[in-house]
């Protein structure tokens, strides 16, 4: 049957922003390969939507699994942005750390989540920021193990909140431009600090100060992708090769880069300035470029490539 499937996503056409979790998992892994786990079937749902008459998903928003990629045995989570934002709540978030916690078990190659989420559900406050806790310590302990996870982010929802956070954590990233990163959404920005803080409404803005560009171009993802399903899979089976070792030298690097780019970024008002400051010929061009461009221009900028998450 998951064959079946996976044979009518073309990976090279199949756009990931617009694609469903199970269309992602599928055309991104080898055909007829993945094996859910706690499908629809099982029904296990939110227990606590019904309290504020919210429908609910029969998997609750989240797509876990076993898979193969390139006959690699891979462990695969894929939020589904279209419930509730890909928001987290008990159930979602336990489905995730069950994953992540099979993993020192199963011993796979890698373990991929396909964020896409607008951070913890509201109703679900309390369980969902435990999920991000427990999810963020989960990853820790896989990685410890020598196990990379990887992050793939291009999906309509983003990557925010506590969402944001677990991003942080994982080995590599890849981003496609849609791929937005940032632990406070534009509109919590707005509402907490004002307009003239953040305008919400300007989505230019919004694109150069959370998007893909601006987070490849300052090393906060490991890889640029167009589009397509085919796109993330290639920018996957590279970075589960290149991930780093999880060590103090590790984390030590991560600490003084952040550091430096507070010295050298923190005065700048936009994206562009920062871009600039990158060595970026013509700044206001980034947002415009397609793939190949864009490339060429992280090839020219140092601050987009280290060993260190």
């Amino acid at each position: 049957m998951a064959a079946d499937r996976a044979a009518r996503f073309d990976p090279d056409a199949l756009s990931w922003y617009e694609a469903t979790a199970r269309q992602r998992v599928l055309a991104l892994t080898d055909p007829g390969s993945f094996r859910e786990f706690l499908p629809p079937t099982e029904r296990r749902m939110s227990p606590h939507l019904p309290l504020f008459d919210l429908p609910r998903a029969f998997d609750d928003g989240i797509v876990v699994g076993s898979a193969r990629l390139d006959g690699d045995p891979v462990l695969v989570a894929a939020q589904e942005g279209r419930f509730m934002g890909g928001a987290f709540g008990e159930v979602h978030g336990g489905k995730l750390v069950g994953l992540l916690r099979a993993a020192l078990e199963l011993k796979p190659k890698a373990v991929l989540i396909l964020f896409d989420t607008g951070g913890v559900r509201l109703q679900e406050a309390n369980a969902g920021e435990t999920a991000i806790a427990e999810t963020m310590r989960a990853i820790v302990d896989v990685r410890a193990a020598g196990i990379p996870v990887v992050g793939l982010i291009g999906g309509r929802a983003g990557c925010y909140g506590g969402g944001g956070l677990i991003a942080g954590t994982c080995s590599r990233l890849a981003v496609s431009e849609s791929g937005r990163i940032s632990v406070s959404g534009p509109e919590v920005i707005e509402t907490n600090k004002g307009a003239e803080e953040f305008d919400s409404r300007d989505r230019a803005l919004v694109w150069r100060t959370m998007g893909g560009k601006h987070r490849r171009l300052i090393g906060g993802a490991d890889a640029f992708c167009a589009d397509t399903v085919a796109a993330f899979r290639a920018a996957a089976r590279d970075l589960v090769g290149r991930a780093a070792a999880f060590d103090l030298a590790t984390l030590d690097a991560e600490q003084a880069r952040l550091e430096a780019r507070i010295e050298r970024f923190g005065d700048c008002r936009d994206a562009t300035e920062v871009w600039a400051r990158l060595g970026v010929n013509d700044p206001d061009a980034v947002p415009a470029m397609d793939t190949p461009a864009f490339d060429e221009t992280v090839a020219r900028s140092p601050e987009a490539d280290h060993d260190a998450r």
